[in-house]
């Protein structure tokens, strides 16, 4: 098999590799050292101030559609109707993280996420989604860039500030909620390609997860939407009720936190779960959660590995290694490298507050680029054909997953964080 050179150039993997090394370069070498944001508003108080001025959003949005034009002129899109589309996309991502910007929303976890997916689920689902729109719909490029750029933030000094008890956690749930979770799946009649991308949904970090899952599987990616669709809708009574069940039972406040990061399945909606619970239980929820995202591209790897040596394995046929990085998920490659250049060069290099300068600009784009992403998936997502997937069995499947989630990591987070065998770690 011929070495596919123009796949450096001609696939969404290596462009959202390409771009997000790029905006990394540029934050790091302090090129890009502020970006506009959106205050906090309240109903009561007016919107005025929220947005300081609206020609930075402005230039911001031609920013990133210069951007991303690159990768769709390379990969030879209609660069017209993806320059008549990119406004609607940007001013629902706009939008969205306005909406969640205000006081009470943001209190209570409600995610920019999640009014993006809404956004664009009103859309596809009332009026529509028009085809002059769909060459904007860059739902992979949107979302691997923001990947590429959450590698960064995957500092192993965070992770080792609880010792090795978070890294434990997550190794134990991971395994064994995948495996329980693929177990139904399949026993349900599901795809395995749909089993793995549910599978790591669930166990590892939701939607991040799910898009690693389904590029190593080569899923199919009404199954990545349906899954992406139930980790958010989960993730809202998730993050209200968890930490309302805690209080209620006394649970100690690095057990609460260790239970939040292990089982909610966005970032941002366990650091709400631990906000609402106390400072420290947010600490320790969201270095589990980190040490879950670590665990992203070896899932993946694995994943690969399987599928090419024995799920899709002809029998004359030997697989061989080529095979194998052809189907890995290039975007997950960006993540680790990011991941390392910045734990292992920057904060040794120009320490902590200069990385955390730099992660402050970092952080600002991936929220644009994963509001994007989901904005699309709500453009491309219709409840008439999830409905059809699997005639509800999926949902069960999920569900009794995620109830063996809870209730496994509540034991272990009582048992490493409790202090009930060894001194807690915090």
């Amino acid at each position: 098999m011929p070495i596919e050179w123009s796949s450096l150039w001609k696939k969404d993997d290596w462009w959202a590799v390409w771009l997000g090394f790029l905006i990394l370069g540029l934050a790091s070498t302090r090129i890009i050292t502020w970006l506009p944001k959106i205050s906090q508003w309240s109903l009561n108080s007016g919107i005025g101030f929220a947005i300081s001025d609206v020609s930075y959003f402005t230039l911001l949005g031609v920013s990133l559609l210069i951007l991303t034009s690159v990768a769709a002129l390379a990969m030879k899109e209609k660069i017209r109707e993806y320059w008549a589309g990119f406004p609607v996309v940007f001013l629902l991502a706009f939008l969205a993280l306005f909406v969640s910007s205000e006081k009470t929303i943001n209190k209570w976890g409600l995610e920019y996420v999640i009014w993006a997916l809404l956004f664009g689920l009103l859309v596809s689902n009332i009026v529509g989604t028009p085809k002059w729109l769909k060459t904007a719909i860059k739902t992979e490029l949107f979302i691997k860039i923001g990947l590429v750029l959450l590698g960064a933030e995957i500092l192993f000094q965070t992770i080792l500030s609880t010792g090795s008890f978070s890294m434990i956690q997550a190794i134990i749930v991971v395994l064994l909620v995948w495996y329980v979770c693929y177990f139904l799946a399949v026993k349900a009649g599901l795809s395995k390609s749909f089993a793995s991308i549910m599978s790591s949904g669930v166990s590892i970090c939701g939607v991040s997860a799910a898009i690693a899952a389904g590029g190593a599987v080569k899923g199919d990616p009404k199954e990545v939407s349906y899954t992406i669709s139930l980790v958010l809708l989960f993730a809202m009574p998730m993050l209200v009720l968890m930490p309302i069940i805690a209080r209620a039972v006394g649970i100690p406040d690095a057990v609460a936190g260790a239970w939040f990061g292990g089982t909610i399945d966005t970032t941002a909606a366990v650091v709400a779960a631990g906000t609402l619970y106390s400072a420290k239980a947010m600490n320790v929820a969201s270095v589990v959660k980190l040490s879950q995202n670590v665990l992203i591209g070896v899932a993946a790897f694995t994943m690969a590995v399987y599928w090419v040596l024995k799920v899709e394995k002809k029998p004359e046929e030997k697989p061989s290694p080529r095979e194998i990085w052809y189907r890995f998920p290039k975007f997950v490659v960006g993540f680790i490298i990011a991941s390392i250049f910045f734990s292992l060069l920057l904060v040794p290099t120009i320490g902590d507050k200069s990385v955390n300068a730099i992660l402050d600009i970092t952080k600002g784009l991936r929220g644009w680029f994963f509001a994007m992403a989901f904005v699309s998936i709500g453009f491309d997502t219709k409840f008439k054909e999830l409905a059809k997937i699997g005639r509800g069995k999926p949902l069960v499947v999920f569900l009794t997953a995620q109830f063996f989630n809870i209730f496994l990591t509540l034991l272990l987070a009582y048992a490493l964080f409790g202090g009930i065998f060894t001194p807690p770690p915090i």
